[in-house]
């Protein structure tokens, strides 16, 4: 199902088109005034983000808390931006939205940034078939390359070969964090596979599956095992870094990563009649930790 502009502008042609779908998916008409207890009584506030109690005057905000708290910038304009970056595979970086918005690059950046905080939180836990690794992202440097190579930035990642992948960005690529994140992520009894790497020796003993590949023996598919899947997943986050952004700082690159494994996450929701920006914006209205 596409989603296209012609769409988003007949569902959100103003600013009280966008906070009208904020009011109806954090207040439902049977939700009780917090004074009074009436239910279906609200009716919006000219000139105000705000819907007051037809009985006894009490306002709820329906931003109030999410991405767009005390934010003066245009709703329609942040939906605008949660648009264009929701129907670009490769993502969209913060000058271009300076340009599509008419808004400072300040702004721009800003509004990137707490709009891939709907992109957080972790999926169900996986199950069956699941491969997990590491990368390093970052641009080049002298000195050591491959794993443990300086200026650069580890993150490692298990994706369920049914459709979703959590990565996180960790200080070091060790047992610790490669496990932790492991046991997070996925179901004991689940069957890893993982190439030869050190800090995969005690998958096995912690109650999955162990199948290893060995790619410095030129291995990388024997039967069922390989770990592709996470690789194309790397790839693909490393060439839209590198095209679009050209730069992350290590300080907000698990934002990006967020962004990128969400969309991989959901490539397919649009067989089931659900586009990408439906997926977003319906997060929008959460408050923001719990967005993030």
């Amino acid at each position: 199902m596409k989603y296209s502009l012609m769409d988003f502008q007949d569902q959100f042609p103003d600013d009280r088109s966008v906070l009208d779908y904020l009011f109806a998916s954090r207040f439902p008409k049977s939700f009780p005034c917090p004074e009074c207890g009436k239910t279906d009584c609200f009716y919006p506030v000219e000139k105000r983000r705000s819907y007051s109690c037809s009985w006894c005057g009490h306002q709820v905000y329906p931003t109030a808390g999410t991405i767009f708290h005390k934010s003066s910038t245009s709703l329609r304009l942040w939906f605008f931006a949660i648009f264009l970056m929701s129907n670009s595979r490769n993502g969209v970086a913060a000058k271009e939205l300076e340009r599509q918005l008419g808004v400072t690059y300040k702004t721009a950046w800003r509004m990137a940034h707490e709009i891939r905080k709907l992109t957080g939180g972790r999926p169900p836990k996986f199950k069956g078939e699941v491969e997990a690794d590491e990368t390093y992202i970052g641009g080049k440097r002298k000195g050591k390359r491959g794993r443990g190579a300086a200026g650069k930035t580890a993150v490692v990642g298990v994706v369920n070969r049914s459709g979703g992948v959590v990565a996180v960005v960790a200080p070091v690529v060790n047992t610790a964090h490669a496990m932790s994140n492991l046991l997070k992520t996925t179901e004991q009894g689940a069957t890893v596979h993982t190439d030869e790497l050190n800090v995969y020796n005690l998958v096995g003993k912690l109650g999955f599956k162990h199948h290893v590949v060995r790619h410095g023996s030129g291995e990388y598919v024997r039967g069922n095992c390989h770990t592709n899947s996470i690789e194309g997943f790397w790839s693909q986050l490393k060439r839209s870094i590198d095209g679009t952004h050209h730069h992350v700082s290590a300080k907000h690159l698990q934002k990006y990563v967020n962004e990128f494994a969400f969309r991989y996450s959901n490539r397919y929701a649009s067989e089931d009649g659900t586009t990408m920006f439906a997926l977003m914006a319906g997060r929008a209205p959460l408050p923001r930790d719990a967005a993030a």
